[in-house]
């Protein structure tokens, strides 16, 4: 069992509109650059930026124009759901590289990503542009039926991406997108089933009964990745339901699984990022409380693996 400690919830300077909680409450990708920290929620319109170390507010970028509504049914119907964060090499117009959110594509509204360029201090720098996933993924939901794309990392040649299956019935499955294809359509707003490379399906065990499936992934610098599995007593893409458990896992560069263990926190994992520090893959996680007046903690936890 991977023990987890909290090192603090996600508290905001200001609320993402009056009337909203000054903090984050969904949160499902993580990604540290430098000395901050970049959080992207599924029920939001912005992201949330955090320093690394210490417990000072956290303050917000925005992805989407508009306001989504404060009624939580009508919400969830009209949000981006932003499920995987990831950080890019640099780019034509981001030198310092750049954070690409993706959605679920669980529906036709959630569709829509943004590519926010970084400065050098690894701070959001300039306004967010929108990449349209929509022709990449009605391609792969040709494949896996009803989609729902929970993490992103680069990976030596490839943009991987998490799909995430819920439910008995659900696929979970590793999509390998060629990672300068994929760099040129990001750059130009749009990603198109030309870039997918290979796609692998997935059987990640149980936890509770339920099924687990991805939730979030965090690249290493030998080509491993790190990725989180939670398993939610729900049928599909849109209902939430009760945790029975959550695990950390590590791919081989190949996606050969070389690692899976459960956490002791009974929370739903959606977020990681792995770094190595003094020879062990220390990690940060969020989770997703599925309740907006509750803030999202941020845990940190050590892998029992060679470095």
């Amino acid at each position: 069992m991977i023990r987890t400690t909290l090192r603090r919830t996600l508290t905001l300077a200001s609320p993402e509109s009056p009337g909203r909680p000054a903090h984050v409450s969904s949160a499902s990708g993580l990604v540290r650059v430098g000395e901050w920290l970049h959080v992207v929620a599924d029920d939001s319109l912005h992201l949330a930026t955090f320093p690394a170390r210490g417990d000072a507010p956290g303050q917000l970028s925005r992805l989407f124009e508009g306001q989504l509504p404060d009624d939580p049914h009508a919400r969830k119907a009209a949000k981006p759901d932003l499920e995987a964060l990831c950080l890019l090499p640099p780019l034509a117009d981001a030198p310092h590289g750049a954070l690409l959110a993706l959605p679920s594509g669980s529906s036709p509204a959630r569709m829509r990503g943004a590519l926010l360029a970084l400065s050098a201090d690894g701070l959001v720098s300039g306004d967010a542009r929108r990449v349209d996933c929509s022709a990449l993924y009605q391609q792969l939901s040709r494949e896996f039926g009803t989609l729902n794309i929970e993490g992103a990392a680069v990976v030596g040649g490839r943009l991987r991406l998490l799909q995430r299956g819920n439910g008995d019935a659900g696929v979970d499955a590793l999509v390998d997108l060629d990672r300068e294809r994929a760099l040129r359509g990001i750059e130009v707003g749009a990603l198109g089933p030309e870039v997918i490379r290979t796609t692998r399906r997935w059987e990640l065990g149980r936890a509770g009964g339920v099924r687990l499936s991805f939730t979030d992934a965090s690249p290493l610098p030998d080509g491993r990745m790190v990725f989180t599995a939670t398993a939610e007593d729900t049928r599909d893409t849109y209902a939430d339901g009760p945790i029975t458990g959550s695990a950390v896992g590590l791919l081989a560069p190949d996606g050969t699984p070389l690692f899976l263990d459960g956490v002791d926190a009974k929370v739903k994992l959606e977020g990681v990022d792995a770094r190595v520090e003094g020879g062990r893959v220390h990690l940060l996680l969020v989770a997703d409380a599925d309740d907006p007046a509750v803030a999202a903690p941020l845990l940190e936890a050590v892998l029992d693996v060679a470095a």
